[in-house]
């Protein structure tokens, strides 16, 4: 398997082998070999919705922030609010370019010593080096007066892997590993503690729109407990679930994906992220860009659509609304919980009201297309 963009073998995580001796149809992914499907990508997503799945995410990205200028940085550096965070919160946040472009989006979990980033896997060396350009840079414009010598960052991903627990069932069958008070972890919490045996940072912070939860641990703890998490989840139906069946997952729950729904061109408030850009903070970067799309008018939103037609939406399909191009699509599915096809896209702004007729082009046919509000399905 080699990794057609970059002319390179694909990396693989510390469980690529168990992946193989389960019969898992392998791909290449933001330079990794992951598992895409295993009994089917249907069958696992419907699993997930009613008894639990397991995910190797160990081919994400981790990166700490430490030192006495940490807090400030971090203020400075995503949209949310984080130097607030108290020891155990994790919040999702935004990573911006001066003009308002997403960098990427991230979850950012308070620890003692230090924060840690997780990032999308396909973004980790860009980060790393967005992340050190800004802390070089101080001050800089806008910037708070901090010391870059104060700020510490180091990659963890090579150090770090992740396995996610998802569904229904995730919290019974991960208390059979673990002495932790898994219901004190409450949704973006996470604690330090044994699973397994083995120590991990666990915590609820999901992708999936069900309940559950993600263990971070050092590689050579994943394949044993990735094994005990098989074994103690057999009566409650847990099966592996591949990145096919996490992409329809997060579809159904309106969940953006980085490359597909949110990029650099795109802006958080574009994309329907309001609710983690803060402008009443002191400074981030990107503030003042964002503030002058605000106070202009958001020219063109992410919207969910169903389709009323037979087809289903691909990336880049065109969206036309009377008779005239308005937009693309960025994902697209058949909804294996709905059994109806859904997607999302960039429209106009006058187009991104729920209700609002839509057209999808598809191989020189057009399809009836409706935005609707929330997500497609709810748990």
């Amino acid at each position: 398997m080699t990794d057609s963009a970059a002319g390179r073998t694909p990396k693989r995580t510390p469980l690529y082998d168990e992946h193989v001796a389960a019969g898992a149809r392998m791909i290449e992914f933001a330079g990794f070999a992951m598992p895409v499907e295993y009994s089917g990508i249907i069958a696992e997503h419907k699993t997930v919705r009613s008894a639990a799945g397991l995910f190797d995410l160990s081919h994400m990205g981790e990166f700490s922030v430490s030192g006495p200028g940490a807090a400030a940085f971090m203020e400075w550096a995503v949209t949310n609010k984080v130097a607030n965070m108290k020891e155990g919160q994790a919040r999702y946040a935004v990573i911006c370019k001066p003009d308002g472009g997403i960098v990427d989006d991230v979850v950012v979990y308070r620890r003692a010593d230090d924060f840690l980033i997780v990032a999308n896997a396909a973004n980790i060396e860009k980060d790393v080096a967005w992340l050190d350009y800004l802390r070089r840079s101080w001050p800089g414009e806008g910037g708070p007066p901090v010391n870059p010598e104060d700020v510490v960052i180091r990659d963890l991903s090579d150090e770090t892997a992740l396995i996610a627990i998802q569904g229904p069932r995730s919290e019974a069958v991960l208390a059979r590993l673990t002495g932790a008070d898994l219901s004190a972890v409450r949704p973006f919490r996470f604690v330090e503690d044994r699973v397994a045996g083995h120590r991990a940072l666990i915590s609820r912070t999901g992708y999936t729109g069900e309940d559950g939860f993600e263990l971070y641990i050092a590689p050579e703890a994943a394949v044993p407990l990735w094994r005990a998490l098989l074994e103690a989840g057999g009566p409650d139906g847990l099966v592996p679930v591949g990145l096919g069946a996490r992409d329809t997952l997060r579809l159904e729950m309106r969940f953006p994906l980085y490359g597909n729904d949110i990029d650099e061109t795109t802006t958080p408030l574009e994309a329907g992220l309001d609710f983690v850009v803060k402008f009443d903070k002191e400074g981030f970067v990107g503030k003042e860009a964002l503030e002058r799309q605000r106070d202009q008018g958001v020219p063109r939103r992410l919207v969910g659509f169903k389709l009323e037609g037979r087809g289903i939406p691909r990336q880049g399909y065109p969206l036309f609304a009377g008779g005239r191009e308005v937009g693309r699509v960025t994902s697209g599915s058949m909804s294996p919980s709905l059994g109806e096809p859904v997607g999302m896209g960039y429209v106009e702004a006058a187009c991104a009201e729920p209700g609002t007729l839509l057209e999808m082009e598809m191989r020189g046919r057009r399809i009836p297309a409706r935005v609707v509000e929330g997500r497609f399905v709810e748990r």
